[in-house]
């Protein structure tokens, strides 16, 4: 029994430093300051927002009794007398004491709010400026019922119009703020997101993180649709994150400013708030725990379900050859079907926990008639004062069960923090992986040649070697053709020459990023225009259009340039081209970006001979070094020497004069 509160106690440290890791760095580095000392400075926030507001208050009221002091002592009496006892009392000071104490927090940590920081902050005291300025008109009203219930009780009729109107001046003054509060808060959380976003993706692309994750292989990473995690959970992270903070400063400050009125008309009534809201709120907390795991799931699910229906919109012309549409229209309605399942559980448990709530809010209605109809009947109070204690009651309410009103929402963001945590937190690993293996003796080096020392490749999570004891050197200008048979490793000794996977013993020497460039079977096309097809992934400018129709005629491309005489026209190039087009457009890729080594995994093996002898020449011309997997006969002559691997570890290096490609 007693290992689940502890069990309990550090799920939520878990969430608590999980929502510190994500939120933290928009307003503070990390690495220079503790969760301390950010929720300090967000309570300093409030201490610098309620000082100023307090003394621009004050202003207010000085001027308004110069200006109309029969006028404010009538309508404002409860405002005044409330500001004068604040500074004539001990209150005054602390309210003085707190606000430079904020003040100088946020001095003190000054050179942590660079790189824009100060602006996010900013933007956030605005906001709870402006909660402030509301929460205070709403104090005012209570004061204002108060009189105006008075006035029709007493059928005091001039009194009552002057009130009245003094009742819509303040929802006139509250409009534009509320609008205000709105209008920032939606602009910071842009900004937040914007902010969020370019962190994941910059640390997602960074050391290949995205190629070792791979979204397709969840069981190997935990990590499902990386694309889901750094779009709509990161939308929904960063504006519920906005929505529960200023939600929790409302109600802080809701509370304090009608919490001494309450006290003041009825202290039973206040007392009996406090014990009511505490006990519902805990059953609430209790019984909403398992809205986390199911909202969990549910994001997961519908992720994957949308992700059936991209990859059928991808594929969409494999499909169709394949006449596949029964087993993608059957996998796809499975996807659904968890969908729509655990969406059945999630209905219950939102019917139990909203019926759970409104029960209690119902039942709070009933607090301020049963305790204050005693003193009213009994003469004690005036049914003005009796109207302000009921509304003082809902304010205060309102503010303790934040938590029970948000209990759904409060799921769903807790949710949205595990699956965005742990994405974050995967990516780290990696990072902090890469710099594990820079200490190793394996580690890739850049030099101007490929050198390869005593190399045993693994494929990843497996023991069983592919290539054993390897060893080769590649200069510039040599060209190495490795053959064999399928499923023998030749193209995981790409994958080891251009850092994708690490062998488990030996060295290797590379040259630096840009001085070799991979061409798969399958080229890769970006999502963009013809121009950013052949610069990729160099910068544009380095090319003139000459340059471009150039190199897509060298390799037959003519047509090409016929077609699209625009070369900032975006197309559909995957389903445009065929693989024999998109073969020859990576050829022209290769000849732009004219790196010193070039590795070429069955990169013509859509073309005719003809032209794939034409295209080496153009390699050979340009005196490039060249790795080619191929099992053409024809390939020999553009290659100096053949490594063969037999798929068992072992492996031949010759000359190509000496290797026979019909004994293969």
């Amino acid at each position: 029994m007693s290992t689940t509160p502890s069990l309990q106690k550090k799920d939520l440290r878990n969430r608590l430093e999980q929502l510190r890791k994500l939120a933290q760095p928009f307003f503070l580095p990390l690495e220079q300051s503790n969760g301390l000392n950010f929720i300090w400075l967000l309570i300093s926030l409030l201490f610098c927002v309620g000082g100023l507001v307090l003394v621009a208050l004050t202003g207010l009221v000085e001027g308004s009794q110069n200006i109309w002091p029969l006028l404010t002592e009538k309508y404002f009496g409860g405002v005044v007398k409330t500001i004068n006892y604040i500074w004539e009392s001990w209150w005054g000071w602390l309210f003085s004491g707190l606000f430079f104490l904020g003040s100088a927090s946020f001095f003190n940590l000054r050179h942590q709010l660079k790189n824009r920081r100060w602006l996010h902050w900013t933007f956030l005291g605005i906001i709870v400026l402006m909660l402030l300025a509301v929460n205070g008109i709403n104090a005012g009203i209570g004061f204002i019922a108060r009189d105006l219930t008075n006035a029709l009780v007493e059928k005091q009729e001039s009194g009552f119009y002057r009130i009245l109107g003094i009742y819509a001046c303040c929802f006139v003054i509250a409009l534009p703020i509320r609008v205000s509060q709105i209008f920032f808060t939606y602009k910071l959380g842009i900004i937040w997101r914007d902010w969020l976003s370019k962190s994941l993706i910059s640390d997602y692309m960074k050391n290949k993180a995205y190629y070792i994750l791979n979204p397709n292989d969840e069981t190997a990473t935990d990590v499902d649709n990386p694309d889901q995690r750094i779009t709509d959970d990161t939308k929904a992270f960063t504006g519920q994150s906005l929505t529960f903070t200023l939600g929790i400063f409302d109600a802080l400050l809701t509370f304090s400013l009608n919490i001494l009125i309450l006290w003041s008309i009825s202290k039973t009534l206040t007392l009996s708030l406090f014990g009511y809201a505490s006990f519902a709120t805990a059953i609430l907390i209790f019984a909403g725990r398992n809205l986390v795991r199911i909202d969990y799931d549910q994001l997961r699910y519908e992720a994957d379900f949308r992700y059936g229906l991209v990859h059928i919109r991808d594929n969409a012309e494999s499909i169709a050859f394949y006449s596949g549409e029964e087993p993608e229209k059957t996998e796809t309605e499975r996807r659904l079907f968890e969908v729509v399942r655990n969406f059945n559980l999630l209905i219950i448990w939102r019917v139990i926990i909203d019926v759970m709530r409104r029960s209690i809010n119902y039942a709070g209605n009933f607090f301020p008639y049963l305790i204050m109809a005693i003193p009213y009947f009994a003469g004690e109070i005036d049914y003005g004062r009796f109207i302000q204690a009921s509304f003082a009651f809902g304010m205060v309410e309102g503010s303790l069960f934040f938590v029970v009103n948000q209990i759904e929402e409060l799921a769903k963001f807790t949710a949205g923090i595990s699956r965005l945590a742990g994405f974050q937190s995967k990516v780290e690993d990696v990072s902090l992986e890469a710099n594990k293996k820079q200490d190793l003796d394996f580690n890739i080096v850049n030099r101007n040649s490929i050198l390869i020392r005593n190399a045993e490749l693994c494929p990843p999570g497996s023991n069983t070697p592919i290539i054993s004891n390897l060893n080769i050197s590649i200069e510039k200008s040599d060209s190495l053709l490795v053959v064999g048979p399928s499923g023998c490793g030749k193209t995981s000794l790409l994958r080891m020459i251009s850092g994708l996977w690490k062998p488990i013993h030996g060295s290797i020497e590379t040259p630096k990023i840009g001085d070799l460039l991979f061409i798969p079977q399958k080229p890769y096309l970006i999502l963009g225009s013809l121009r950013e097809q052949l610069c990729y992934p160099t910068k544009e400018a380095r090319f003139s259009d000459d340059n471009l129709r150039s190199v897509l005629t060298e390799v037959n491309l003519e047509s090409l340039i016929d077609r699209y005489p625009n070369l900032d026209v975006k197309q559909d190039w995957p389903r445009i081209l065929s693989l024999g087009e998109q073969q020859r457009l990576a050829f022209g890729r290769l000849l732009l970006n004219s790196p010193r080594f070039a590795v070429l995994d069955e990169a013509t093996s859509a073309l005719d001979i003809r032209t794939e002898q034409l295209l080496y020449k153009l390699l050979k011309k340009r005196d490039l070094a060249v790795i080619s997997v191929g099992h053409r006969p024809s390939l020999i002559e553009f290659h100096s020497s053949v490594l063969e691997l037999s798929g068992e570890g072992s492996w031949r290096l010759m000359p190509t004069t000496n290797y026979d490609f019909s004994k293969t």
